[in-house]
């Protein structure tokens, strides 16, 4: 059968390069229309085979199936794809400047400890720290190299790989919200008037909106990074201060009460020795300031003058 006739379903296979089972798929999914009737057959006409090979490019290009069918709509309701196609590209695109990376089981055995452990890798395949590359049952695809990076330090540290595990459970789902807030943030105050009103968007507001992603895109991240640095600095003495106040104490010296220090002191000495030792230098300054006035006082008391030359 000719394209101009139309075509049956294994012809249009054969010239799209998708499989009979993959259209099918498609049409199901509301992707690909179906096809014309006639008779006791289907036949498919050149615009599903134009349609086959726009899926097939947008895949490429990394879009999903449901990206896609929302810019099939758009192109169906007569718009062209210019516009939108940014503006998926900006929300579909990276979010972050990492590179995935691949990884052998021996490597990964390797960075945590030597030992193979198959319960740690099926849980950090579960929580997308790995993925299985197919057809390769010993190699791995890292997305985050610095996410696997921190876990293989804490492990060198000291930390069991099912601690670390628990705490990215937990730390994920409130990383979610924070992500979900500043979302419902910027729908409000910023596109909603491209996503409400009774049209969908133009080209041009699609345009604008996506360079509008663009630049805001970053900034989710770095304000985390600031008031994590912020509460992190806070808190951190905050929790270093009552582990010395509680826990151990050196032999022949004794808990203190807690003393609030201006914050402006607090970064200055951060500046000095950094964020972990600020409670350490704070109590030898102050022991050494005693230490001061206390031989302040002695040689204020007069005596007989010591000759520091003599010997004896």
């Amino acid at each position: 059968m000719s394209g101009r006739d139309g075509y049956r379903i294994e012809d249009l296979a054969h010239r799209s390069g998708a499989t009979v089972r993959t259209i099918r798929a498609y049409q199901d999914r509301g992707l690909l229309p179906r096809p014309e009737r006639r008779g006791r057959a289907n036949v498919y006409s050149d615009a599903h085979l134009v349609r086959l090979r726009q899926i097939a490019d947008l895949l490429g290009r990394g879009y999903t199936l449901a990206s896609i069918k929302e810019l099939l709509e758009a192109w169906d309701a007569g718009r062209g794809l210019g516009g939108v196609l940014g503006l998926v590209a900006e929300v579909d695109g990276p979010w972050t400047d990492e590179e995935a990376v691949r990884i052998s089981r021996a490597e990964l055995d390797e960075r945590f400890g030597g030992s193979p452990d198959d319960q740690a890798v099926a849980e950090a395949v579960e929580l997308g720290v790995l993925e299985r590359v197919p057809g390769g049952e010993e190699i791995f695809l890292v997305p985050s190299p610095q996410e696997l990076a921190v876990a293989a330090e804490l492990y060198a540290a000291g930390v069991p790989l099912s601690a670390i595990s628990g705490h990215l459970r937990e730390l994920r789902g409130q990383v979610e919200h924070i992500a979900v807030r500043f979302l419902e943030f910027t729908t409000e105050h910023v596109f909603a008037r491209y996503l409400r009103g009774p049209h969908r968007p133009t080209d041009a507001d699609a345009a604008e909106a996506a360079s509008l992603v663009r630049r805001l895109r970053p900034l989710a991240r770095q304000t985390v990074d600031a008031e994590l640095a912020r509460a992190m600095r806070s808190l951190a003495v905050r929790h270093l201060r009552q582990q010395l106040e509680n826990g151990d104490v050196p032999e022949g010296r004794s808990v203190s009460r807690s003393v609030v220090l201006p914050e402006e002191t607090i970064r200055a000495v951060e500046g000095l020795v950094g964020a972990e030792r600020v409670a350490e230098f704070v109590t030898l300054a102050a022991e050494r300031e005693v230490r001061a006035r206390e031989l302040d006082a002695l040689t204020s008391r007069g005596g007989p003058p010591v000759d520091l030359d003599e010997e004896g």
